[in-house]
């Protein structure tokens, strides 16, 4: 593949993935649905900008995507001014948007029909490993795509691994999912339960994520957790919205994901408390503001 790419949506992930890309070499064009942050990247990464989805497209022969969800997924990709009416025959889509599997396969039999090959690849590692290019990416598609897209991934992944055809991408990020959510609420009633018992909870994570209760969760939040700091990282919003994916294609499947759907309510419970845009791992903040009254 040539090195024109084209990348849509410049939120707190795909505004440094584009910039690794334009700093390994690519001739990057970029579309945001506000122009100041295309223009604000333009400047920073000395790349082009785009007034639509279709103009960034244009000539592109790898078009990649991070938006909010599968409605904005659309809008960025078909109609009039959409990607795809921008994309020739032999080109390649790669949706980093954290969507469902079904408007993944929606796009790939689109974009089948125009001869335009379609990856679905969400990711993994949040704000700070798209900064720092390290981010795990998880891909549906065939074989050639998957290919022919790699190396340009590699800008910005330490992993990129093809799991099955299109949607497989996704499932596998529902799955991901699924285990932070529980991971995070056992952590936050863990530092809970020392800070309750009198025990120094920093002190108690340094001991217990030598053994095997660690994870990347508490390596990385047991101090936001224990100093009730939570205005960074992934957001509640987000996580709630990925999580409902996730339940939604477990009633497809007619499987159970109850420890996933209790996790669920419970960040119902802090998006309540003004915590949307908090840190996944504000689940503490519940448990210390609403006291016993989670018990059933």
């Amino acid at each position: 593949m040539s090195k024109k790419v084209a990348f849509l949506g410049l939120g707190v992930m795909g505004f440094p993935m584009a910039g690794h890309l334009a700093n390994d070499g690519y001739d990057v064009t970029v579309y945001n649905r506000t122009p100041a942050k295309a223009e604000a990247w333009a400047e920073k990464y000395k790349g082009k900008t785009a007034a639509t989805p279709r103009e960034a497209a244009l000539d592109a022969e790898i078009v990649m995507a991070c938006v909010g969800n599968d409605d904005d997924l659309r809008s960025v990709v078909l109609g009039e001014d959409g990607a795809f009416s921008g994309m020739g025959k032999g080109t390649i889509f790669v949706d980093h948007t954290t969507a469902s599997a079904d408007v993944a396969r929606e796009l790939a039999a689109a974009g089948e029909t125009l001869g335009i090959g379609f990856i679905d690849g969400p990711v993994s590692g949040g704000q700070a490993g798209a900064e720092n290019g390290v981010l795990t990416v998880m891909c549906g598609g065939d074989e050639a795509s998957f290919s022919a897209v790699k190396g340009a991934v590699e800008s910005y992944a330490q992993a990129v691994t093809l799991l099955g055809p299109v949607g497989a991408g996704q499932l596998t990020k529902m799955v991901n999912q699924i285990c932070i959510a529980g991971l995070v609420q056992g952590l936050s009633e863990g530092m809970h339960f020392a800070q309750k018992a009198g025990l120094d909870a920093k002190q108690v994570a340094g001991v217990i994520s030598k053994g095997a209760a660690q994870s990347w969760q508490m390596e990385n939040r047991y101090d936001s957790m224990v100093d009730d700091k939570f205005d960074f990282g992934f957001a509640v919003d987000w996580m709630r919205k990925d999580l409902g994916i996730a339940l939604a294609e477990a009633d497809r499947l007619n499987t159970s994901l109850p420890v996933t759907a209790l996790v669920d309510q419970f960040y119902g419970d802090v998006q309540a408390l003004g915590g949307g845009r908090w840190d996944t791992s504000s689940l503490i903040r519940r448990l210390r503001q609403l006291g016993k009254s989670y018990k059933a």
